[in-house]
């Protein structure tokens, strides 16, 4: 009887395996890049990095608060012949509107991160198509010039904020090098960090005023000088049309 009872349990977890499977199967199977999914619902994914066969990547400078070492740092990236992208927050951009008009004056790159920076996956829709055309329209009537490039603020994004970048024509990027240098690291620290963890179609994440950055960025252009690594704005770096997203993130031409 003992035995027969053990058959039983036997059995019924084998088929409970088996369904498990087929359920697991009909959700993962035939994963077509540029998606995730999970019980039959697609989920969106920003820019991480780029697949590349160019020995180029891009290295960005997120702009909240403060703004003393903006211009210290396009100096020094036009010492090394380089051009970044900065990510500008819509109330740095009131703060701040002569260092805005610096930045496009002088040939870098400018994106949008907001106009208030919160967490966009707690805003509906329509909050926020306003956080990014009120930040948009700052840009613009400081430099005539609109925005193609919006980065998140903390990383946080959904199925609803892709959606209206879409809708906005705007490119929703994240980053696959993070330097950290908001945690007061030495600047050997972020280069380190950087210059390890970067390669060709390379995102890397920086602030405009963090402690050691100027001397971290020279640290960084000068190795990647050696290696031979181009740093352009990332709006040069990235594809707008005939490509996928992978499930890491890393945009792919097709």
């Amino acid at each position: 009887m003992k035995v027969f009872f053990l058959k039983k349990k036997l059995l019924c977890l084998a088929s409970c395996v088996i369904v498990f499977l087929l359920v697991f199967s009909l959700n993962f199977t035939c994963l077509p890049v540029g998606a995730t999914y999970f019980n039959a619902s697609t989920k969106k994914l920003p820019i991480y990095s780029v697949k590349t066969a160019e020995n180029k990547l891009s290295i960005s400078f997120d702009a909240a608060w403060g703004a003393d070492k903006t211009s210290e740092i396009m100096s020094v990236c036009e010492s090394y012949n380089v051009k970044a992208t900065f990510f500008l927050v819509g109330f740095w951009i009131e703060k701040y509107p002569d260092k805005v008009k610096e930045i496009y004056n002088r040939g870098f790159e400018i994106g949008i991160h907001s106009s208030t920076h919160p967490d966009m996956t707690k805003l509906n829709k329509n909050e926020i198509r306003k956080e990014l055309t009120d930040n948009i329209n700052l840009v613009k009537e400081l430099t005539n010039y609109t925005p193609k490039l919006f980065r998140p603020p903390y990383g946080y994004y959904n199925n609803d904020l892709i959606e209206v970048c879409e809708e906005l024509n705007l490119s929703c990027i994240e980053w696959s090098v993070d330097s950290l240098d908001w945690k007061g690291l030495s600047a050997s620290e972020i280069a380190g960090r950087v210059v390890s963890q970067s390669k060709s179609g390379s995102i890397i994440l920086c602030h405009n005023n963090s402690d050691n950055i100027i001397d971290g960025l020279k640290m960084i252009l000068t190795a990647f000088n050696e290696k031979k690594l181009e740093l352009v704005p990332i709006g040069d770096l990235i594809y707008y049309e005939d490509y996928t997203i992978d499930v890491q993130g890393t945009q792919i031409k097709n």
